[in-house]
């Protein structure tokens, strides 16, 4: 969206409300991903008062308007129509964000200083989503942590929808003699993961300690199945497509490797995603919930 005008919709309802709509919105088939949406908290101070954010690439119709309003149950809140500045709205909405700390890794903006007691990691405000800021994100970096204290190796790892590359960078300073894929639908996000492995000194290639960047959707390129089965595999996205991709995960997965997913609201997204995994053969290994956010660990099932 970079260069372009961008519109946004909002509609303000309580928390409840907004997440039912997101629910919703895992479950329409034919939605039109042109209209990007999120839900978040108005203020911390305000824990139950949320919003439905919807950005467009252009000025919003009433086709767009109903599609959001269609997402609430009953009556739909007032939705309101604001065109943003001629930037790109990932950009802004990264900028000015405060490092962060997350189990041993720290994540900043060239702003900040570096921690020298954490895996300290520069993720510039960019074009793609994965600063670190969002809880499911940071809520990744812990776990990964958790998985390295538990003597769990990963030798093979994947990070399926990359965006900045940080899960997949922050997999390979755990275990820096892996193969790492990096994989993301949006090709804006190549010269971004590209420039973030320059910042951090992460070695770009298909040996060892290296990572390499692959433009796919899901897991449907020929690469991502040569360079498999994983031990671990990464795919912090959202939990419709989770439940779609379970059966491919188990294909990529190898027996008894891990599977570490984000981007579900805890509750019925959360249930949903669980089931799907059991189904495809994995079990739990263990759980954080980081705000309205669930972080799971899993485990494919080995051969009896």
């Amino acid at each position: 969206m970079s260069g372009n005008t961008t519109w946004k919709l909002s509609a303000f309802a309580p928390k409840p409300v907004v997440q039912a709509a997101l629910i919703a919105h895992d479950e329409v088939d034919d939605w039109d991903y042109d209209l990007v949406i999120a839900g978040r908290e108005v203020a911390e101070d305000r824990p139950d008062d949320w919003v439905l954010e919807g950005w467009f690439p252009r000025k919003p119709g009433k086709a767009e308007k109903a599609a959001l309003a269609g997402l609430f149950a009953g009556k739909a809140p007032p939705i309101t129509v604001e065109q943003l500045p001629d930037e790109d709205w990932v950009t802004l909405s990264q900028q000015g964000v405060e490092p962060i700390r997350a189990g041993r890794f720290h994540v900043h903006t060239p702003e900040y200083p570096a921690d020298p007691q954490a895996i300290d990691f520069i993720i510039p405000a960019s074009q793609a989503f994965g600063t670190g800021q969002h809880r499911t994100t940071a809520g990744c970096l812990e776990m990964l942590g958790h998985m390295k204290d538990s003597g769990m190796i990963a030798r093979n790892i994947a990070d399926i929808g990359t965006g900045t590359g940080l899960l997949g960078f922050a997999a390979l300073r755990l275990w820096p003699r892996a193969l790492c894929t990096l994989t993301d639908i949006d090709p804006v996000c190549v010269p971004v993961v590209e420039e973030n492995a320059a910042t951090n000194g992460i070695a770009l290639g298909s040996g060892a300690g290296e990572a390499i960047m692959v433009v796919a959707d899901g897991m449907d390129d020929p690469l991502i199945r040569v360079r498999g089965p994983y031990d671990l595999l990464i795919a912090n996205i959202l939990a419709g497509p989770l439940v779609e991709l379970a059966p491919d995960f188990a294909r990529a997965v190898s027996p008894g490797g891990s599977l570490l997913l984000a981007g579900l609201l805890a509750g019925e997204q959360e249930a949903a995603v669980k089931r799907a995994m059991k189904l495809a053969g994995f079990r739990m290994a263990a759980r954080l919930q980081r705000g309205d956010w669930a972080i799971l660990w899993l485990r494919r099932r080995r051969a009896r």
